[in-house]
């Protein structure tokens, strides 16, 4: 039976930014964790396979011939290990923590292209300490071959690249930082974005940023974060966004919006039936397509009512890119203040051998800077537009 929203685990509308940057960060690396040992597959395939629907921590979807199965890429998927979509989350994090204010392209080069390069970590599909660059996607790498060996123009380096979730993914923090201003996440995830990826890749960024932060504002609800997303989106992007969520505002169980939500997204998403063999015109730049991560993983959101457990077990459930969709949702009903099981938590940070908590407390601290940052910034501003003359006189 699929779980429903219960009291301890629905959104807590007062939760504070501390609380809200935690459940975000440590949502969306469990989320990605229960994803990606059936990433890549469909409803139909993981019944099989588990028996029944994903509940929680599975193991390798090959069993212990996970190291064989993928000989080109022998990942440890499962067993409470996170994937990519994680580690590029904290490490922009790291950027944060070093630039101490908003971020943009020249950032990225600046900063998170020397540390997927140089510095050795934890790498938990490899179970040994890597550069992150040896475990990230072609499509990430693509950010060290265009900013640091072909000197591309941050603003300009993501056009090129196949158009994929792999900016939104860890767009996180951009939100957070900006929390309760959509609009300012938007702006600044575009910018962030464009060192990596063009068209609706980099269009979901935006929204994906905006919609984190929507989900911290005060009283915040799933509908409340759908509509601030539409609100901004464009193209493909804003049309994907809307059916879906249309579609899963008639559902309050995951298993009878797997089939539906997948049904409305098909249409916009370029990848095609079967994700392991995707289309020839498959991440191709679009103004008419999106990716499918992001609609979808609103779309569990409004599904579950903004309930943690319900909205990444659905997107779990639902397969492809399973991992992403569950990292996106648990970062959205976290933020909304919807508390992560504690011991799925507990289960991925053993597993992954990582603190799942520390990068949530630098990314609170940063925030509260940014953000006294922009009050200087916003009232310098006033202070010089009400010099010329700026501000109208009333009556």
């Amino acid at each position: 039976m699929t779980p429903k929203a219960t009291e301890s685990t629905a959104p807590v509308h007062g939760a504070s930014l501390d609380e809200r940057i935690t459940g975000a960060l440590v949502g969306a690396a469990v989320g990605d964790a229960l994803g990606g040992p059936v990433e890549g597959y469909s409803p139909d395939q993981i019944v099989q396979r588990h028996g029944g629907r994903v509940h929680g921590v599975v193991g390798p979807w090959n069993g212990d011939a996970w190291r064989t199965a993928r000989p080109i890429a022998p990942y440890h998927k499962g067993d409470g290990h996170v994937t990519d979509d994680t580690l590029m989350t904290h490490a922009l994090v790291r950027v944060y923590a070093q630039v101490r204010d908003h971020l943009d392209a020249y950032a990225i080069a600046d900063h998170l292209v020397p540390d997927l390069m140089t510095t050795p970590r934890w790498i938990p599909e490899l179970e040994a300490e890597a550069l992150p660059l040896q475990r990230i996607f072609l499509a990430e790498k693509w950010l060290v071959a265009r900013l640091h060996y072909a000197h591309v123009d941050p603003r300009e380096a993501g056009v090129g690249n196949i158009v994929n979730c792999g900016a939104a993914m860890y767009m996180a923090p951009v939100g957070l930082v900006n929390a309760a201003h959509p609009a300012a996440a938007y702006a600044e995830a575009l910018d962030v974005a464009g060192a990596h990826q063009s068209s609706y890749g980099r269009e979901a960024a935006g929204v994906f940023a905006a919609a984190v932060a929507a989900a911290c504002a005060p009283g915040a609800t799933p509908d409340s974060v759908v509509s601030a997303c539409l609100a901004l989106a464009k193209d493909g992007t804003r049309a994907a966004i809307e059916k879906v969520c249309e579609t899963a505002s008639r559902h309050s169980d995951f298993e009878s919006a797997l089939v539906p939500l997948r049904e409305a997204v098909a249409p916009y998403d370029t990848v095609g039936p079967d994700y392991k063999c995707p289309a020839l015109t498959a991440r191709r730049p679009s103004r008419v397509h999106a990716i499918e991560e992001l609609p979808v993983a609103l779309g569990m959101l409004v599904v579950a009512g903004g309930d943690y457990r319900h909205a990444v077990l659905g997107a779990v459930n639902y397969g492809r890119d399973c991992d992403s969709i569950a990292t996106m949702a648990g970062a959205l009903s976290g933020a909304l203040g919807s508390p992560v099981p504690e011991d799925w938590a507990k289960t991925v940070a053993e597993a992954s051998r990582l603190d799942l908590w520390a990068p949530a407390r630098t990314l609170t601290e940063v925030a509260r800077e940014i953000f006294d940052q922009d009050v200087r910034r916003r009232r310098a501003h006033e202070e010089a537009f009400g010099a010329i003359g700026g501000p109208r006189c009333s009556d």
